[in-house]
């Protein structure tokens, strides 16, 4: 693991596979109609990302930008506890995680892309993030 793939962990590799075909509906809505093929901007996200000890939904590693799904068993207090450790464990890290329940993507996927959208327009990748010295 290390920082030149982005906190990349092999180690998880099998179980974020295993996930990828586990997806819940509001992944795949939010896949199939946003973040797949470069449809947001350009920008490349990948689904199930093993990254540093956790697997992020999506990540865009040019960004620095993960997006998490919440499910309702994210609503219970020792989840949502666990979940501010690991986003705050990422910040570290650099990365900016924007979150969204189920009910957000599968009821209102506009005002998802325009959340998603404005922070990608609001935040440039930073030269040395794009590889360029």
């Amino acid at each position: 693991m290390n920082s030149t793939n982005l906190y990349y962990n092999k180690n998880l590799k099998e179980f974020a596979r295993k996930l990828r075909k586990q997806a819940t509906r509001a992944e795949v809505k939010l896949w199939q109609e946003l973040l797949r093929g470069r449809q947001m901007h350009g920008y490349k996200f990948l689904r199930q990302r093993p990254v540093l000890f956790f697997i992020a939904d999506f990540m865009c590693k040019e960004l620095f930008l993960i997006i998490e799904v919440d499910g309702y068993t994210h609503e219970w207090e020792e989840q949502w506890a666990l979940d501010q450790k690991r986003q705050k464990r990422l910040e570290e890290f650099g990365f900016t995680i924007l979150r969204f329940t189920d009910e957000e993507i599968l009821e209102d996927i506009r005002n998802v892309e325009s959340a998603i959208e404005g922070w990608v327009l609001d935040h440039p990748p930073a030269p040395l993030r794009r590889g360029n010295p």
